[in-house]
């Protein structure tokens, strides 16, 4: 009773944090709902009994992924008024879609194959199991190169967010600080003398 109850729990959270990510209007509290999500997935990942993927979801993505997402997030100062543009006109497309998705989730879940009694609950473990120890031995045997060719790409992926950040942006003016030193009064600054002008004030009658 008390695991359905944290289930629930944390099914709630991380249904309502992923609503929050694409209806939040500032792109870091939608990264940081993000976050939320990824622990409370990891919070469900445990209630199965899968450590080692709870504390590689928390490590990974919410210790190393988000961090650069919100760095970059924050870096590229993001206009958010054209985005905001064409939310009206793309809404009924979006609704629609979402409607679909909702059905095939219904349509899945309402399915035959994931009744109690197609999904038996598993066997006990022996003595001296560990999923982590299991899965420890996958990774590093049959699963290395699959996974040295992702940690390639995540690494392509963080020089290239980088490189993003620090290119000069079109239409905005960079400052060179030898430039700002040389400067003189008169290329910037302009007196110009202007006669005085008396406006005659009149008394309210």
């Amino acid at each position: 009773m008390f695991v359905q109850l944290v289930f629930y729990v944390l099914g709630a959270v991380l249904v309502a944090s992923a609503v929050a990510v694409i209806t939040a209007r500032n792109p870091v509290h939608s990264a940081l709902f993000l976050v939320l999500a990824f622990f409370t997935s990891a919070g469900i990942w445990l209630l199965l009994e899968a450590e080692f993927l709870a504390i590689v979801l928390v490590l990974v993505y919410v210790g190393a992924v988000m961090v650069l997402f919100l760095f970059v997030v924050m870096m590229l100062d993001v206009n958010l008024a054209p985005l905001r543009e064409g939310f009206i006109r793309y809404l009924p497309v979006g609704a629609a879609v979402a409607v679909v998705v909702v059905v095939e989730i219904a349509l899945v879940i309402g399915a035959s194959g994931f009744d109690l009694g197609s999904m038996p609950a598993p066997p006990a473990h022996e003595a001296g199991y560990s999923n982590t120890k299991e899965l420890g031995a996958l990774l590093y045997t049959v699963y290395v190169y699959p996974f040295e060719i992702a940690g390639a790409i995540l690494l392509v992926a963080i020089v290239a967010a980088i490189a993003l950040t620090m290119r000069r942006r079109s239409g905005v003016k960079t400052q060179d600080p030898a430039r700002q030193v040389e400067v003189r009064r008169a290329d910037r600054v302009r007196i110009v003398r202007m006669p005085a002008e008396k406006r005659e004030r009149v008394s309210d009658r």
